[in-house]
């Protein structure tokens, strides 16, 4: 913004500007710093995917949370796959960081496609608090986290990511959140019953899901 207004002939020094920008409200738009905040240590659990065969659906399911870009600020996006499939079993969208959505997301997933034997999830607060953790343990699901710091223990949701945002968010940016709603809806879709990944031999994830589970 500096050299911006100096091209116009504005002279004005990075304090000067940073300070106007804050008596305006303006801001740059970029992800939170607290997107994967660490929660309580007491809640952390050990990471169970290592050297495991995952065989069969609802054998592991991965959840993880992402940030949307809006035109005004961001929405977050939980969503839950099962990683032998690849087939999303459940997502949803919301304005804040509050477990409780990640929670909401869980307990719909497992109302439609019954419990899995395993659910990963990085560190965060949204997983390393009380709620979560007790959730899980009632319903005998066995808990696995990342190592802090290491997304590639998380690689399938990761990619799951990478196909949201580059091949629907980036390319129709959303106008709002009922608009991403249904854009991401129809996305799920087409990704669960209608795309072809490589990762699974070039099947689609729901016959395969579906032919097993």
């Amino acid at each position: 913004m500096r050299d911006f207004l100096l091209t116009l002939g504005i002279l004005a020094n990075r304090k000067r500007v940073r300070r106007l920008l804050r008596l305006m409200g303006l801001m740059a738009i970029y992800p939170k710093k607290n997107l994967s905040r660490l929660g309580q240590a007491k809640y952390i659990r050990p990471y169970l995917l290592r050297d495991l065969k995952i065989i069969r659906p609802n054998q592991v399911w991965a959840i993880d949370i992402t940030y949307i870009p809006m035109p005004r600020g961001f929405l977050y996006l939980t969503a839950i796959i099962d990683v032998y499939s690849r087939y999303v079993v459940g997502w949803g969208i919301s304005n804040t960081l509050d477990a409780s959505c990640s929670l909401n997301v869980t307990k719909e997933a497992i109302a439609r496609h019954g419990k899995p034997e395993i659910i990963n999830s990085d560190q965060g607060s949204q997983f390393t608090c009380h709620d979560w953790i007790e959730y899980l343990e009632k319903e005998d699901i066995r808990i696995s986290m990342d190592g802090k710091g290491r997304a590639i223990d998380n690689i399938f949701i990761e990619r799951l990511w990478r196909s949201v945002k580059y091949d629907y968010v980036y390319i129709k940016v959303p106008s709002d959140g009922l608009e991403l709603y249904q854009g991401l809806k129809d996305y799920f879709d087409y990704y669960n019953n209608r795309l072809c990944h490589q990762g699974i031999g070039r099947k689609i994830p729901a016959s395969l899901y579906r032919s097993v589970a």
